[in-house]
């Protein structure tokens, strides 16, 4: 949005714009417009509901001389859903106080959503619903956070601080528990059947999911059929599903140092997804054939059901480079001389 535009917007004050609410420790907002020169000033009893960091729609109200103010009529997108803090507990109820530098409202607690909290234990609460009428948003306990572990409780802060929810909702969990690994004869009708072709994955030592194999075919002396196949994850994560939606607000994986934060429940990414030896699963590949200088003579991408007869780890897999011996070492060494011969073309051009 350029300078005129905002000149614009203070001449059409029923237009909404959308902004990111930047609220100060004194307790006033402003609504920053991404290419507007101008920021919109938003009194405290016109958030509407809207927290610090969160994407909301605003209606000017006032634009006099170099300010411009206005309400928040709408929240478009909450910068995070899941807060750290304490939480009191009383008789009937409990009140969760977020750990924040900007100001924040407390949450209000049913017992039935405390999940085993007790009184003054440090929580992560996630936002259920703030209704129009309600001064306080209503929360549940996701995990009481142990004190003695600092640096749990350190990662867990980096996480939630920056938007990502540190446990999946009982929807997206129940959605999860009824997939199951069975590929049916008409999924298999529907994709191309790799499963009789050598495969296999290679991956760090620690690894924990495989989301990604090769397989080789010599089809003749000149001429080999190479694949390279990744976990079909659409297979199981259906659209407008509970599990689809969280995987989108989630957007990713977080790796930490000492853990992983998933964007999907790990039966998904550590089981149905994981490219383990011995079992069919449905990939998404590309196939091509290349000859014995390196030159890719034909391709094709599509869905494909394979079965990984192997899982090497990189240490492995250099081991059989290194002495030209060992399991599907043939193979091995012959993908290693076409990857090289493949690298050198492509910087031929």
């Amino acid at each position: 949005m350029s300078k005129k535009d905002g000149k614009k917007n203070q001449k059409h004050p029923d237009k909404l714009i959308t902004g990111v609410i930047d609220v100060t420790r004194s307790g006033i907002g402003y609504v920053i417009v991404e290419g507007q020169e101008k920021d919109i000033f938003i009194r405290p009893h016109n958030f509407n509901r809207a927290l610090h960091g969160d994407t909301v729609k605003v209606k000017i109200s006032e634009a006099r001389g170099k300010r411009i103010e206005g309400r928040v009529e709408e929240v478009a997108e909450r910068k995070q859903t899941e807060f750290i803090g304490n939480i009191e507990v009383n008789q009937n109820f409990a009140f969760f106080i977020p750990d924040s530098q900007k100001p924040m409202p407390d949450f209000y607690i049913s017992t039935k959503n405390l999940n085993g909290a007790k009184n003054n234990d440090r929580v992560v609460v996630r936002l259920l619903n703030w209704d129009d009428d309600e001064k306080k948003p209503e929360g549940e306990v996701v995990s009481v956070i142990q004190a003695k572990d600092l640096n749990d409780m350190a990662m867990k802060e980096i996480l939630v601080e920056n938007g990502f929810p540190l446990a999946f909702s009982k929807e997206v969990l129940n959605e999860t528990a009824q997939l199951t690994d069975t590929i049916n004869e008409d999924e298999i009708s529907r994709r191309l059947d790799c499963r009789d072709i050598l495969t296999f994955t290679i991956d760090p030592i620690d690894a924990r999911d495989f989301d990604d194999a090769l397989s080789i075919k010599k089809l003749s002396d000149e001429l080999y059929e190479i694949g390279v196949h990744i976990a079909d994850v659409s297979h199981f994560v259906k659209p407008e599903t509970e599990l689809d939606e969280s995987g989108f607000e989630r957007a990713t994986s977080v790796y930490l140092p000492d853990r992983v934060n998933p964007m999907l429940p790990e039966k998904i990414s550590n089981e149905l997804c994981s490219l383990r030896p011995n079992e069919d699963k449905c990939t998404f590949s590309v196939i091509f054939h290349i000859n014995k200088n390196g030159i890719v003579k034909d391709y094709w991408l599509g869905k494909t059901v394979i079965h990984s007869n192997h899982r090497f780890t990189y240490e492995e897999v250099q081991q059989i480079i290194d002495d030209k011996n060992g399991l599907h070492s043939d193979e091995i060494l012959l993908l290693n001389k076409l990857a090289q011969q493949f690298r050198s073309e492509r910087f031929k051009n």
